[in-house]
C-alpha cells in the first residue's frame, strides 16, 4: 500500500489529497474568475472554462464553486478528497 501522508477519509477509505480545501476555496474566492482554484486542484479543463465563461455568470459560478470547496464536495484531479 502506498504512502498516505495526509491520512485516509474515514467514510470512503480514499487517501486525502495533498491539496488543501481551505487554500483551494480561498484561491477560488479571490481569483475564481480566472479559474485559479480549479487549476490548483488539477482540474485544468474546468479552470479554463471558468476563465473563459465565469464572467457570464457575474461571478456566481466561481463563488458557488468556492463554497463547494470549503464544504469538502470537490476532489482533486485524481478523485481524492481535499484535505482540511
Amino acid at each position: 500500500m502506498g504512502q498516505t501522508p495526509w491520512g485516509i477519509d474515514p467514510v470512503t477509505g480514499i487517501p486525502f489529497s495533498d491539496k488543501s480545501r481551505v487554500v483551494a476555496g480561498l484561491l477560488q474566492i479571490f481569483f475564481g474568475l480566472f479559474g485559479v482554484g480549479r487549476f490548483y486542484t488539477g482540474h485544468i479543463g474546468l479552470g479554463v472554462c471558468q476563465f473563459l465563461f465565469g464572467w457570464l455568470t457575474c461571478g456566481i459560478w466561481p463563488m458557488v464553486d468556492a463554497i463547494l470547496m470549503f464544504a469538502g464536495k470537490v476532489t482533486d484531479s485524481e478523485g481524492r478528497p481535499l484535505r482540511e
